[in-house]
């Protein structure tokens, strides 16, 4: 992204008119042809210069809002996170550096998980850390059984 283009003009229009023109009625349906794809590499594709990954998963999460699903929207960035640090899978080795890496990532997940779920992203967070996931796992979407172990739908 270069110059604030993405902040100019109607965001939400833009971004709508990409997703359809890429043959999707919904950014959800945009992302979930592209499992566990980074988000940057999703905003990458819908416009690169003029799209942030911020704003979609803004508009993901309002998406997820409007269906209820939202546990669903939390998990599936998880898994974007993952993807996008341990390409390869979980890692087999948890040294200082790893176990930054996994910091990083979770962190990265608190961050981006709305209020309504954090509770709930904390303690998975702590499932995760003390059963960590076999070497190699690599979730493909978010209705992983392990992740729907650790967070299950629970919506209102």
């Amino acid at each position: 992204m270069s110059g604030g283009e993405a902040w100019r003009g109607n965001i939400r229009a833009r971004l709508y008119e990409r997703v359809r023109a890429r043959g999707h009625d919904s950014l959800t349906a945009f992302a979930d042809a592209r499992p566990a794809v980074p988000l940057y590499a999703l905003a990458d594709e819908l416009g690169g210069d003029d799209v942030a990954a911020v704003q979609v998963l803004s508009a993901l999460l309002y998406e997820a809002e409007q269906r209820k699903q939202v546990t669903r929207f939390v998990r599936d960035v998880l898994v974007r996170e993952l993807s996008e640090r341990f390409p390869k899978g979980w890692p087999a080795m948890l040294d200082d550096a790893i176990r930054g890496e996994v910091a990083m990532a979770l962190g990265s997940w608190s961050a981006y998980t709305p209020d309504t779920h954090k509770e709930r992203v904390r303690q998975a967070r702590a499932a995760l850390r003390a059963s960590p996931p076999p070497p190699g796992w690599r979730p493909l979407g978010p209705d992983d059984e392990l992740l729907r172990t650790i967070l299950p739908d629970e919506e209102a």
